[in-house]
C-alpha cells in the first residue's frame, strides 16, 4: 500500500512539473491581411528540446490571397530557403520539400483560421541567429521576426 501511494505521489508530482514546462516550449503568434506578425521576437529556454508553435490568421482574406506560414531557419538562410519555396508552390506551403534549412513550419493558412505545429531543436543553439518567416511570394522581406532560444 504504501509502494502504491509513493507511485501515486512520483506520478502526480511528475505531472505537475510536466505541465508547468510545457507552456515555456510554446509560442503563438497572430497575422492578419496587413502582412504584419503580433510579434518581433519568439522566445523559448535553451531547455526545450521541441518547440509547440501557433499562428492565428486574424485576417479575412483566403489563404490563396493573402495566406501565411510560419517558417523557422538561420538568419542567413531566409532569402534563399524563401525563394526556393516560392518554386515549391502553395501545395508544399511555399517551404521546398525536405529542404533541411528549415527547422520547422506551419501549412499556409488563410482568414480566421489557426493552425498549430511542433518542431525540434536538436539542431539549434542558445544564442544562435535564428529567423522566424512567413514564406508566401513577397511576405518574406517584411513578415519575420527574432527567434531566440535562451
Amino acid at each position: 500500500m504504501i509502494k502504491r501511494i509513493s507511485t501515486l505521489f512520483s506520478l502526480a508530482l511528475f505531472a505537475s512539473f510536466s505541465s508547468h514546462a510545457a507552456p515555456e516550449c510554446s509560442v503563438s503568434v497572430d497575422a492578419g491581411d496587413m502582412m504584419k506578425f503580433s510579434e518581433q521576437t519568439l522566445s523559448v529556454p535553451a531547455s526545450c528540446g521541441e518547440v509547440t508553435v501557433t499562428l492565428n490568421h486574424t485576417g479575412k482574406l483566403a489563404a490563396k490571397s493573402m495566406g501565411h506560414n510560419i517558417v523557422f531557419a538561420d538568419t542567413a538562410n531566409v532569402a534563399a530557403v524563401a525563394t526556393e519555396g516560392m518554386a515549391a508552390g502553395f501545395d508544399a506551403s511555399y517551404v521546398k520539400p525536405g529542404d533541411e534549412r528549415v527547422y520547422g513550419f506551419s501549412k499556409v493558412i488563410g482568414g480566421g483560421e489557426s493552425t498549430t505545429f511542433t518542431f525540434s531543436t536538436e539542431k539549434m543553439s542558445a544564442g544562435g541567429d535564428y529567423t522566424f518567416f512567413c514564406s508566401f511570394p513577397g511576405h518574406w522581406a517584411i513578415m519575420k521576426g527574432k527567434f531566440e532560444i535562451k
